[in-house]
């Protein structure tokens, strides 16, 4: 007899059931309170209190599951046996009640009561016996309907989805660029280490997209719920769970995040506040409007980020480190000036803004910084009308602020941003401009930018770094 159990065991375990051969401590409605709960933003003790089991317990299904509920959290039809119904079958039984008593009583087919008692019996100890909790584990386990997913299924739709999360990006002469070199950490990675860099489209993008790519192959098809399922739950095949760091946040497991509030300063004058700049920034419907802001990193290094409001399409300006008041470069033991003072931002500006057509050339709105103090000379070199937000508001300037969260997969906080080249930024904004935009109806910001310019009879500006 042991050595059976231990076989039963071990099966149940290639199986991927929850325990090796025997019922779980939980359950179904104690897992459907345990999601719900999760599902109203409880943390995972909060939910597996609620649920009425142990921590530890909780933590285990959140993990397991990806942070994504494995069974619908709705009530089962009335067509199926409930616990409650199994444990009074069980305590008539041991009543010695007969079958069709007990169907009389739960109101039900003596079939159905007949059934239950043959299938779902317990079998552990040397007599067949009744009990609830076994017959509930078993009629689960033999519910589950395990299959294979469409990813694992379809080799080319699966190399399409690979290739958009976590191909390659390359610089727009077609080299690629590995980005910085990445050591595995564990489950947890944290948000000040280098990330890998990847064209990380979400899984929204790719799904979309792929009606563009493939509108009469209707084998291309699948939606973004399967793709971050594949991702994050163990076991279901097809791509790596290691993938899950091409997403945006770079997470394994889907977790609630909070946002992070901005900080600014005010000096500008209420003339150049965004309360004047033109009604026709505000609907997107005039090409030539910017938003712009830098993203910080270590050691006050710096990167420039420009975005056009109708098309979204990206701008990096590289503010490479500046040689100290003697001249001197910055070596090791010497600290560099930052290269993101007002004089290195207004002429990186200039250089980027002066590369595109005039039409594309309207107004800039930047956070209050003290940066752009260099404004007034950078309207007079560019033509450029400058606005500014107001303090602490940084949803002012939304598609920058967006465009910011993309481009910190690629450049972490707490990272020297001065090692990247004017070569790693050109590939990043290259990546970026041609991944496909939800708010573009799935259109990439250099195909929106070469439509407005092929609509004005200019073309080619979209593949400007």
């Amino acid at each position: 007899m042991g050595m059976g159990r231990r076989r039963a065991g071990i099966l149940a375990w290639r199986g991927r059931t929850w325990s090796p051969g025997r019922p779980s401590v939980a359950l179904r409605e104690d897992r459907i309170r345990f999601w719900e709960a999760i599902a109203q933003g409880a943390s995972t003790e909060d939910a597996a209190a609620r649920a009425g089991v142990s921590v530890p317990a909780g933590v285990r299904w959140f993990r397991h599951a990806g942070g994504m509920p494995p069974i619908p959290l709705v009530p089962p039809s009335g067509r199926y046996l409930t616990f409650v119904e199994r444990e009074e079958i069980a305590i008539l039984q041991a009543q010695q009640h007969g079958v069709r008593a007990i169907a009389r009583r739960l109101g039900r087919s003596p079939s159905t009561i007949s059934r239950e008692l043959r299938r779902n019996a317990s079998t552990r100890s040397e007599q067949v016996s009744y009990r609830a909790t076994t017959a509930q584990w078993h009629a689960e386990r033999r519910a589950s309907r395990p299959k294979v997913t469409r990813l694992a299924a379809d080799p080319v739709l699966r190399a399409y989805v690979e290739d958009r999360l976590a191909g390659t990006i390359e610089r727009p002469d077609g080299a690629l660029v590995p980005g910085p070199a990445v050591r595995s950490s564990g489950r947890r990675k944290g948000r000040r280490v280098d990330r890998r860099w990847a064209r990380s489209w979400s899984p929204e993008q790719i799904s979309r997209r792929l009606r563009v790519d493939f509108p009469d192959d209707v084998s291309m098809r699948i939606s973004h719920e399967a793709i971050y399922r594949t991702l994050y739950v163990q076991g279901r095949g097809a791509l790596g769970r290691e993938l899950a760091a091409c997403l945006r946040t770079g997470r394994a497991l889907r977790v609630p995040r909070a946002r992070a509030r901005g900080q600014g300063t005010g000096f500008v004058p209420p003339a150049l506040l965004i309360a004047e700049r033109p009604a026709e920034v505000e609907d997107r419907g005039v090409p030539g409007h910017w938003e712009g802001d830098l993203i910080i990193g270590l050691g006050r290094s710096a990167i420039g980020t420009l975005v056009e409001r109708t098309t979204r399409f990206t701008l990096l300006l590289h503010l490479p480190p500046m040689a100290d008041q003697e001249g001197r470069a910055p070596t090791k033991g010497r600290r560099a000036s930052a290269g993101h003072g007002a004089e290195a931002v207004r002429d990186a500006i200039a250089v980027a803004i002066g590369t595109l057509p005039e039409q594309l050339r309207r107004s800039l709105t930047w956070d209050q910084g003290s940066e752009m103090a260099q404004h007034a000379r950078l309207r007079i070199d560019t033509g450029l009308e400058v606005f500014f937000c107001d303090p602490h508001s940084p949803w002012q300037r939304g598609s920058n602020e967006n465009t910011n969260g993309l481009l910190r997969q690629y450049f972490p906080k707490g990272t020297d941003l001065a090692r990247h080249s004017r070569g790693d930024l050109d590939a990043v904004a290259l990546a970026l401009n041609t991944r496909p935009r939800k708010t573009l109806a799935w259109r990439t910001p250099a195909e929106a930018l070469d439509g407005l310019l092929h609509s004005t009879g200019q073309a080619g500006v979209a593949t400007i770094p």
